[in-house]
């Protein structure tokens, strides 16, 4: 019995939709991506919505001017679902306070936590900076202080926040009772 050779496919991987949302995430106009990659907007545009197939030259620029890894555009999309309870244990600081990774490990673009803080628990008197370029805080539950400096920001249930991560800060649960519970989104500084 003979077997048949695999059949090797002609489609195209599309890997348009990879290039424009890099593109988007670096804050990049087709014009400034064309400009760089030596190319018209025109072909760059096709190129995202996968209507021409490029040389290998011209989607090396391409990636070049994006800053993206060409090994990226055709490698699969990871996502992890993260079940209500399974985040990874973290100890990122503070105290009277429990903390959950809900973020997939191998991600460096967003960190996101979810803190559980008992009553009366902080992030210490002394205030600290993170190297991030962002952070978000939402209130959950609770009530919960932010210390930026010499300012005292109080959020409660269904507040947010949104700072510079390199700010001097600290946080608090204001409460003597009741627990707060809040969510943290990081941008580190790449």
């Amino acid at each position: 019995m003979r077997r048949s050779a695999k059949q090797v496919s002609d489609k195209t991987i599309p890997i348009g939709g990879r290039l424009r949302a890099s593109r988007l995430a670096r804050g990049l106009t087709l014009g400034q991506v064309a400009a760089a990659a030596g190319l018209t907007e025109g072909f760059v545009s096709k190129l995202e919505r996968d209507q021409v197939s490029p040389s290998v030259a011209s989607l090396v620029s391409v990636c070049e001017a994006i800053g993206l890894r060409i090994g990226e555009l055709f490698e699969p999309p990871t996502s992890n679902i993260v079940r209500a309870g399974e985040g990874a244990r973290i100890n990122f600081g503070g105290t009277a306070t429990r903390e959950y990774l809900l973020s997939p490990g191998h991600q460096s673009h967003i960190e996101v936590l979810h803190s559980i803080v008992e009553p009366g628990g902080s992030g210490g008197d002394k205030l600290y900076a993170l190297d991030a370029e962002i952070e978000f805080v939402f209130v959950l539950k609770g009530e919960f202080s932010i210390i930026l400096g010499p300012e005292t920001h109080a959020l409660g249930a269904g507040d947010a926040m949104t700072f510079h991560g390199r700010e001097p800060h600290t946080w608090r649960n204001p409460s003597k009772t009741v627990s707060a519970e809040v969510l943290w989104v990081l941008a580190p500084t790449p």
